[in-house]
């Protein structure tokens, strides 16, 4: 089955599954993935920490890095996944406007992903973080591939 997550949305998904998204500017998409249990998912999370607004954070905490990832994590355990087989990738965390962005949001994305993970022992596998292009990720579940596009360009991550 094929999924789209949306900016501010998260999917799991388990063997012959696609999760995919659109348009990572600034925003932070992560996957995790699980090779024996074969389960995985992906994050859009489009702003670092929710005390900016915490009952937007409450309604939808997707939206936010601090509350999305930790979530993300659960979500692929309940399906199976185990901590010590993970496979964490990140894209994404760009400056769409350029490096004089004022709010360097990417870099804010990336650098409170980085905290999280550090704090639980857990480590990327892959990134494709910054510059200022659009990037689409296709996540195969079944075999946990990770391909982005930009363009008409695209890579496995």
């Amino acid at each position: 089955m094929k999924h789209t997550v949306q900016v501010g949305d998260m999917k799991v998904g388990i063997k012959g599954d696609e999760i995919i998204t659109y348009a990572l500017g600034s925003c932070l998409g992560l996957m995790v993935y699980d090779p024996v249990a074969r389960v995985g998912g992906l994050l859009h999370a489009m702003l670092p920490l929710s005390k900016i607004n915490p009952q937007k954070a409450e309604s939808n905490p997707y939206m936010f890095v601090d509350k999305g990832v930790p979530i993300l994590f659960k979500e692929v355990y309940s399906l199976g996944g185990e901590k010590a087989r993970l496979i964490v990738k990140a894209a994404g965390c760009g400056s769409p406007m350029g490096k004089n962005e004022m709010f360097k949001i990417g870099e804010r994305n990336y650098t409170i992903l980085k905290k999280l993970l550090w704090k639980n022992g857990v480590l990327l596998k892959a990134e494709e973080i910054g510059d200022s292009i659009s990037r689409t990720v296709r996540f195969d579940i079944s075999t946990g591939r990770v391909i982005i596009k930009t363009g008409r360009q695209e890579r496995l991550l």
